[in-house]
């Protein structure tokens, strides 16, 4: 732990990566770039993987897991450890100002990247922006110890070719179980059981489905219970930002215990465990959220909110450096920023999945 982090029962900033950082969805790109149709074999899998979570709750089984899935898939086409570490080098994007709100937070308070993602592509995002390896939680993966003979290479990219041309599962509002899903779905879904539980998990690559484990979901809950056992802090003294279905879980933890929950250009997931919902462009927002909620705390952060306003922002921002920046970022009227009601939310949730998409692109806003 880097000496900025041991002050006295601090307040602690900790957010997800992919989203709120970056706009990538580096796992989806990888797979598009090394596997033929790959974004059609990844949007279905990553919709997989939302049906095990959130409808089916698979025991065992936690939203971000599609990060174990595809892992066989990449390795038949050849995917190394370097080769991921060189892509992902290479294809880093960030939000607009996230570079200098990690370094700005940084100073505030404890801060911390709780990801999903592959360490190869957190490794190369803090190599980018300066932010402390040792301050992130994410999936690690050594992908170069597994080793498959050409008949199950040839067997798994069949598979490949057999989900991408799947139809892709349309999950019924409120559904609990698989028997709300359409005739289709359940086919689908019971074909992709069948593929990972049954065929896979007996073969040699199957090990990677039992031995890698994906940070997201109730791992990137434990994350966060470790960061402030460590730092001798309690929940209530962290701020969460997270944009997707993987941080529904650290979101709930930190809402339910008196901190702040924030989701950042989120998915429905994301704002339904959330408190405060940024629509943003730019990650000054996210700054200006961490500085309040650093120095006055959290009620103090929902009055900023509440008076969402450069008059709000003078009254309750306590950095002339982050107001001047506000004002001249947003000229015309500042981004959209919302306490989450019982009232709005499901607005909220349309609006922010809508925005999501703009900022990220189509095809990455729309997974889960």
């Amino acid at each position: 732990m880097p000496a900025e982090v041991s002050r006295k029962n601090p307040r602690i900033f900790v957010t997800d990566c992919e989203g709120p950082i970056s706009k990538n969805d580096n796992a989806f790109e990888l797979t598009s770039s090394l596997v033929p149709d790959g974004d059609c074999f990844f949007a279905l899998v990553s919709k997989y993987d939302d049906v095990l979570a959130d409808v089916v709750k698979k025991p065992g089984y936690k939203a971000g897991d599609t990060l174990r899935l595809i892992l066989p898939f990449l390795k038949a086409y050849d995917a190394t450890d370097d080769k991921i570490k060189e892509y992902s080098a290479r294809n880093v994007l960030l939000v607009p100002g996230a570079k200098d709100t990690l370094i700005f937070v940084r100073k505030l308070m404890p801060s911390f990247i709780v990801s999903t993602s592959y360490e190869q592509y957190i490794s190369s995002l803090c190599e980018l922006t300066g932010f402390p390896f040792e301050n992130t939680y994410c999936t690690r993966l050594n992908l170069d110890k597994y080793d498959i003979n050409l008949e199950e290479t040839k067997r798994l990219r069949e598979l490949q070719r057999e989900i991408a041309a799947l139809p892709m599962i349309e999950i019924p509002k409120n559904s609990c179980s698989v028997n709300d899903f359409s005739q289709r779905d359940q086919a689908t879904i019971q074909r992709l059981d069948e593929i990972f539980w049954q065929e896979i998990l007996r073969m040699e690559s199957g090990r990677m489905l039992r031995e890698v484990n994906p940070v997201g979901g109730s791992e990137k809950a434990r994350a966060v219970q470790d960061i402030v056992e460590k730092l001798g802090c309690s929940l209530d003294r962290v701020m969460y930002v997270g944009d997707s279905i993987t941080d529904a879980p650290p979101l709930r933890l930190v809402r339910e215990n008196g901190g702040l929950s924030v989701s950042f250009n989120g998915n429905e997931y994301s704002v339904r465990e959330s408190e405060i919902a940024v629509l943003s462009g730019n990650t000054t927002v996210t700054s200006v959220l961490a500085e309040t909620f650093s120095r006055l705390g959290k009620e103090e952060t929902f009055r900023l909110v509440e008076e969402w306003s450069p008059s709000g922002l003078k009254k309750y921002c306590g950095s002339p450096e982050l107001r001047e920046r506000m004002l001249r970022l947003f000229p015309e009227g500042f981004p959209q920023v919302e306490q989450v009601t019982v009232d709005n939310i499901e607005r909220l949730k349309r609006e922010s999945s809508v925005f999501r998409k703009t900022v990220r692109g189509e095809a990455i806003g729309k997974l889960g």
